[in-house]
């Protein structure tokens, strides 16, 4: 199963994603590329097309994004939330989602 867990505060943001779905074999899981492809371009955007500089780890089945300040950073990360909260409820068994306060 896909954990995901979300930490969005007024000063920054974070998320880890961790696990595997499941759904499918490795090459063919449709919700597995669902969840990186959508992690990636959080990163991406935020990095790449933002400029801010947050701290990633990325292993096997491991992505963990933290960044401080910007209010458009943060709020991509809400929009990623939204996405994954989505594909949770349409792949229960495959997908969780969580967040703090």
């Amino acid at each position: 199963m896909v954990k995901a867990s979300f930490c969005i505060r007024e000063d920054s943001a974070s998320f880890t994603v961790k696990g595997h779905s499941g759904f499918a074999e490795a090459g063919e899981d449709i919700v597995c590329a669902a969840v990186s492809s959508a992690a990636y371009m959080a990163v991406n955007t935020v990095t790449e097309i933002l400029g801010e500089k947050g701290s990633v780890k990325v292993k096997d089945g491991y992505l963990q994004f933290k960044v401080s300040g910007n209010s458009a950073a943060r709020d991509i990360i809400r929009g990623l939330l939204l996405h994954l909260e989505e594909l949770s409820k349409d792949y229960p068994d495959y997908v969780t989602v969580t967040t703090e306060v």
